[in-house]
């Protein structure tokens, strides 16, 4: 399929408008009641998409295209492979398993498997990809090339963590032992999580270039989130069911 070029105003419009929409959704998700992502997010997705077709992006270009598919699913299955083993080392080993204790994450199988298998698919999985490896991605690598089609797409990424991460160091003792308590503390924590997510954030566009697919960065981005959620669970001390 071939893409088509906007003019230099409309794509720095339709970049705008999609910046936008991750501005709207963060803030749905930060003032609304519990779980609101699992509605925002696939809205924000559509939204997002919308940006992109206005914009001339086509199906390839956003990571959408079916003749991709079994490509991506290939992939997403072996990152779920590697996750799920490299997790399971982590658990079995004394010395890195505090970094599964998260006080988020104390409320039981049943509360895991509706976080890993809904929340986190419609809430997260699926905003996030179309948004940051789709849609941004599309718009600025049809300008100006894959490279800073990453580098634009890895730091907004990066910057998306700014808000979630602000408890880090308050609930997750493993960050605590290293950045601290109090304001200090949240700082180093919000900036580690920035660059760790950042640098994920190319990760996962490299693999969105090489499979040609949401599908393989939605897998690697599923799975440590989800098994991460699972596995936080099935260590920390039950609170309920």
């Amino acid at each position: 399929m071939v893409t088509a070029q906007p003019t230099r105003r409309a794509g720095r419009a339709s970049l705008l408008l999609a910046v936008g929409v991750l501005a709207a959704v963060a803030f749905a998700g930060r003032v609304g009641p519990r779980h609101t992502m699992v509605v925002a997010g696939p809205v924000g997705a559509v939204a997002m998409l919308v940006v992109g077709r206005r914009a001339g992006l086509t199906l390839d270009a956003v990571g959408l295209d079916p003749r991709t598919w079994r490509r991506g699913a290939v992939y997403a299955a072996v990152s779920v492979a590697v996750v799920g083993a490299v997790y399971t080392v982590g658990v079995l080993v004394p010395a890195t398993r505090a970094a599964f204790l998260d006080e988020r994450y104390r409320d039981g199988v049943r509360t895991a498997l509706v976080n890993a298998f809904v929340v986190i698919p419609l809430g997260t999985v699926l905003f996030e990809e179309v948004a940051f490896r789709g849609v941004l991605w599309g718009l600025v690598r049809v300008r100006h090339g894959t490279v800073r089609a990453t580098a634009v797409s890895a730091a907004l990424f990066g910057c998306w963590h700014v808000l979630p991460s602000l408890r880090l160091n308050e609930v997750n003792p493993a960050v605590a032992d290293v950045v601290g308590p109090g304001a200090a503390g949240r700082a180093l924590a919000v900036a580690g999580a920035v660059v760790f997510t950042g640098a994920a954030g190319v990760l996962l566009c490299e693999l969105r270039r090489r499979s040609g697919s949401l599908l393989a960065p939605a897998g690697l981005h599923w799975a440590v989130n989800g098994l991460g959620v699972l596995v936080a669970a099935g260590v920390a001390p039950s609170t309920g069911s």
